[in-house]
């Protein structure tokens, strides 16, 4: 036996009841019957006299029930798709210290973005007191520190984005049209929205993978889907229609509104019409006439509906298909087309007679307007959306089952706010890193723990109706705990010669001005000190070479020190005198070397005082300068010469000496006399006369000595 349904499309203008069968795979219309409302008592797909509607559902019932003696109890319907409510809101995220991101905090990233979208709508004046299921998002595009990218796995960064066009059926738009059903004495068998009904009839789920955008144009609003990837990516509504074309008709030629009506099918129809004017003048209008009067008003419909896809869809889809009595405008086909730049043949309009599981009837109606209620019929039974029961951390909570349900739709009718479930980062720490402020972060908070029915689970698994839900909130991050090999990586060491000895010399590393290893944990408030580069005086420090270079010679006299800094020891880089602020390279070699040392006559000099005085003479009629010392230096008892060599930290001694002229006899110290040639008495002349042995001389004294 043939399986019979009863379908009911709930217009704006009017109502259409449907008898069909259903044989297999196949279906048959019996019958139909439309009537239109006696009163504005629906408004944009949602019923506002819900008494008002009900007279009209009940009297196309009655009509259907006499015409085939039959009673009908159940009935599929569909929510009106220009009721659908639709969000394009963006989400962001700082990943600054966050791992790799997976599928996961992806996922979480857009059901954030969802709650956004929901949140917004149902905190705009006009939508304040509504309820909302969201029925389905899709993702325009992610982005990476402002710029757009194809996937956010395994990706680093500052920010990530995710924008989302998210769409939401308001909760009171099924309430009212299951009361309105009730007062008929109907029960809902099945509920379908409208665009999901033409795209079922129109496009199977092998043809769903393609971008295709459905266009039901009705009197008042054109609704819109989209079909990519095997599913329905968004829902959009246009708030012009063939309304919009028949009040352009009305201005031009004068006519009321249903007569334009009337005039519109007939010369779309017949491409001439006859029609009399609000003043009785009665003219035969062409086609060609006519499209010209109408083309700005089919222009601007075109336009509004190719905006509203290429919002919705990002770009303009690969093909469009035009169901409902508004797509038969003249010329609507063609001027989508151009504005979203398709071919024409990309854009058309779909009749019943495309439907391929309906057997073809002499009663079927073949025009794009019955698309819509027959696929009410077939997509309600076929594809039925109801409500389930899922708990949600030990609250019950029930979904309107539009489509294919998973966890993110439980969180998001249970109100958790996801970004709250996130546990929060670890405590930071502030250090000084070479006199500036560095913050040491604490680990990342994890992402929120879901168990399904006992089970791990991620936000995108699937539900069933009984199925339990609980959310934990992430465990929070550590506190910032960081070694100074972590914070500073690889420490710099080179290789180092001095005086033929091999070092390894690392980098200058301290942290509160003293020495710290690659393993010292830091602390808040740390002061780290790093040079990379290792300067000359860095490495005598590091290996405490320092007192053995650039050693002051020291001696100490009469028990009194004293330092001869021009003969202390030095070093070379490279052959060259070195300076402590050198930057040392690899494999350099440094040497440790002294200045000669200094001699008695040094000493003296250094400590300025007199060492002897002298006296110049004429000795056979020749310069002579004699010198009397007035100090003598000891070491260890022993005088020393004047050019003697004095030996670091050598205690030595200085004895001043009589200051006594000088006499004729000290000559014989400075001069070389041989007795032996001697012939007699040897004479001692002094500025020509005799002198003595102990006559006190005088500067320039002119001196000789005869033998």
């Amino acid at each position: 036996m043939n399986e019979q349904l009863f379908a009911l499309d709930i217009g704006t203008r009017s109502v259409v009841g449907l008898l069909m069968e259903r044989d297999e795979d196949q279906y048959k219309l019996v019958d139909y019957y439309m009537m239109e409302h006696q009163e504005r008592s629906m408004l944009d797909g949602q019923i506002h006299n819900i008494v008002s509607v009900s007279k009209v559902i009940q009297q196309v019932k009655l009509h259907l029930e006499n015409q085939h003696n039959t009673v009908l109890h159940s009935v599929c319907v569909a929510a009106a798709g220009r009721a659908l409510k639709t969000k394009r809101i963006i989400s962001a995220k700082d990943i600054t210290q966050q791992p790799l991101m997976n599928q996961e905090d992806i996922l979480f990233l857009e059901l954030e973005a969802v709650q956004k979208a929901q949140y917004q709508l149902a905190t705009t004046e006009e939508d304040a007191s509504m309820d909302y299921y969201c029925v389905g998002y899709s993702v325009i595009q992610y982005s990476l520190d402002g710029e757009t990218i194809g996937s956010l796995i395994d990706q680093q960064g500052e920010q990530a984005e995710v924008e989302i066009i998210a769409t939401f059926l308001p909760k009171v738009v099924v309430e009212s049209l299951l009361s309105a059903l009730q007062r008929a004495d109907l029960e809902l068998e099945a509920l379908t929205l409208e665009p999901i009904a033409a795209i079922h009839v129109l496009m199977p789920p092998s043809m769903r993978r393609l971008n295709v955008a459905l266009v039901d144009i009705g009197a008042g609003t054109s609704d819109i889907a989209l079909t990519s990837e095997g599913t329905v990516t968004a829902y959009g509504m246009v708030p012009k229609a063939g309304d919009e074309i028949t009040e352009a008709i009305s201005d031009q030629y004068l006519l009321d509104f249903n007569q334009a009506e009337d005039f519109k099918k007939e010369i779309t129809l017949h491409k001439k019409a006859t029609v009399s004017d609000i003043l009785g003048f009665e003219q035969t209008i062409e086609y060609p006439d006519f499209i010209e009067q109408v083309a700005p008003a089919v222009d601007t419909l075109a336009g509004s509906i190719a905006e509203e896809i290429t919002e919705l869809n990002g770009t303009p889809p690969k093909a469009v298909m035009l169901v409902g009595g508004g797509s038969q405008t003249p010329e609507l086909a063609k001027r989508l087309a151009i504005k979203l730049n398709l071919p024409a043949n990309r854009v058309a309009i779909r009749g019943v007679d495309a439907i391929p599981f309906l057997s073809k009837q002499d009663n079927l109606p073949i025009g794009p307007e019955f698309i819509t209620p027959i696929g009410i019929a077939i997509a309600a039974k076929q594809n039925p959306v109801h409500y389930i029961s899922v708990t949600v951390n030990h609250r019950i909570i029930r979904l309107f089952e539009m489509k294919t349900l998973t966890v993110a739709d439980c969180l998001l009718a249970a109100g958790i706010n996801v970004k709250k479930l996130y546990g929060k980062p670890g405590m930071a720490a502030m250090v000084e890193y070479n006199d500036k402020a560095v913050t040491l972060p604490g680990t990342f908070g994890l992402a929120p723990t879901i168990q399904l029915n006992g089970e791990n689970a991620n936000v995108d698994d699937t539900i069933h109706n009984g199925d339990t839900l609980l959310i934990e909130k992430g465990n929070d991050g550590k506190h910032a705990l960081m070694t100074v090999g972590e914070f500073i990586g690889e420490l710099h060491t080179i290789t180092v010669f001095y005086n033929q000895n091999t070092y390894q010399v690392n980098a200058s590393l301290t942290i509160n001005g003293r020495s710290a290893k690659m393993d010292t944990l830091l602390n808040d408030g740390d002061k780290i000190a790093y040079r990379s580069q290792i300067t000359v005086a860095d490495f005598l420090q590091q290996f405490q070479l320092d007192k053995n270079i650039h050693q002051d010679f020291t001696v100490w006299v009469d028990d009194q020190k004293l330092v001869l800094a021009d003969f202390s020891k030095s070093l070379q880089l490279n052959n060259v005198q070195a300076r402590l602020d050198q930057t040392l390279k690899n494999g350099d070699q440094l040497i440790e070397y002294s200045i000669s040392e200094p001699t008695v006559d040094d000493l003296i000099s250094k400590l300025e005082v007199q060492a002897y005085r002298e006296l110049i003479i004429t000795y056979n009629h020749k310069p002579l300068t004699l010198r009397k010392e007035l100090v003598s230096v000891y070491r260890h008892g022993e005088v020393l010469a004047f050019d003697d060599v004095i030996h670091d930290q050598d205690k030595l001694q200085i004895k001043k000496l009589s200051t006594d002229p000088f006499i004729f006899q000290d000559i014989f110290r400075f001069i070389s006399l041989d007795l032996s040639q001697a012939k007699g008495r040897v004479e001692l002349i002094r500025n020509g006369n005799p002198a003595t042995f102990f006559e006190e001389l005088q500067p320039n004294d002119q001196i000789e000595i005869i033998l």
